[in-house]
């Protein structure tokens, strides 16, 4: 950390666009640029709402279920990932699809089919009604059952405690999983880990970045929309670490003057679906309230990419226009000077 100065940002990193996410929005882009308008996108691509509007706005045409895309239609699948019944639906509606599951949640699905051909109780620790839960769950609705939180543990009833194996939402707190799963092992000795860690690198490196900032800050402000589970996690972690305030905001606007009255120090963070074009403006909308001097504050550095849907990258082979793998200018870190 760098002296303390009159009126600075800690601003965290990593934060942002993950691999996963990039590849997600990135396909929705290219869909549209090979395809043309309209590409339907089943749920939100990513729970960002500059995200979503700004590609509504190129003709991407966001709907809640399959049946609501035209017969033959081209439909992208969110990155939060769907179950076989969701495949099912569309393959009997002929549509054409381009499935942007982050490779993370297909990992955790390949999981669930795996315990549950050999007969275990899954515990899937995540939220009930998350995309990622729903469709994770989808994979196997016999086998697996979600718990939401600590508090729910006492309720959970499992055929035979000796085969029970947990696994996760990928966006979750690391700490409040980790809590979950300890009292999960009290009740069942022999509950098992899944064969690695479920939840997300970004989810974690992110929240570990809050950590390092959040004593040192009088306000923290994370950019990320309210149906973003890594986005209100990080609000919740910077108060847990020693931050006096946190908030959560869509957009640079949304900042009340008034929950700066008095701070020197600021901490800045975002999401796992947030471009850094939005943290931008928060910066210049902090300089304006007397925030101009920024130190970016680094735990981790994250050079991960993900090759785009088969579906995708084999048409866009067979047209001439491969691409590499993803790789946003909006990942980078800004070029500030420590304060």
């Amino acid at each position: 950390m760098g002296q303390v100065t009159n009126r600075r940002v800690l601003l965290a990193a990593p934060r942002g666009y993950c691999a996963g996410v990039d590849r997600a929005v990135i396909a929705v882009e290219k869909a549209l640029e090979h395809y043309g308008a309209p590409v339907y996108v089943r749920k939100e691509i990513v729970h960002n709402k500059y995200v979503v509007e700004t590609l509504a706005a190129r003709g991407a045409v966001f709907v809640d279920e399959t049946d609501e895309v035209p017969q033959g239609a081209r439909v992208v699948f969110s990155a939060h990932g769907v179950s076989p019944a969701v495949h099912a639906a569309a393959a009997a509606r002929s549509l054409q699809t381009i499935d942007a599951t982050c490779p993370l949640v297909t990992k955790v699905h390949k999981e669930a089919v795996r315990f549950a051909s050999d007969d275990y109780d899954i515990l899937l620790i995540g939220h009930t009604g998350h995309e990622e839960v729903e469709g994770t769950q989808g994979e196997a609705p016999e086998h697996i059952q979600v718990v939401n939180s600590p508090d729910d543990v006492d309720d959970v009833v499992v055929r035979d405690p000796a085969k029970v194996v947990w696994i996760s939402q990928t966006t979750l707190s690391v700490d409040e999983t980790m809590e979950t799963v300890r009292r999960l092992r009290e009740r069942f000795p022999s509950l098992q880990d899944p064969p690695s860690d479920d939840i997300c690198y970004a989810t974690q490196n992110r929240q570990v970045a809050v950590k390092k900032i959040a004593p040192h800050c009088d306000v923290v402000v994370t950019v990320g929309s309210a149906n973003s589970s890594n986005s209100v996690r990080l609000v919740e972690v910077a108060l847990e670490n020693g931050a006096r305030a946190s908030y959560r905001i869509d957009q640079a606007s949304e900042m009340d003057p008034e929950w700066f009255v008095g701070a020197t120090t600021v901490g800045v963070t975002s999401g796992a679906s947030v471009p850094e074009i939005l943290v931008r403006d928060v910066l210049d909308r902090l300089a304006s309230f007397g925030f101009a001097d920024v130190e970016e504050v680094r735990t981790a550095t994250e050079d991960l990419m993900f090759s785009l849907p088969r579906e995708l990258r084999a048409d866009l082979k067979a047209s001439g226009n491969a691409p590499a793998r993803p790789r946003r200018g909006t990942r980078r870190s800004l070029d500030v000077t420590p304060a």
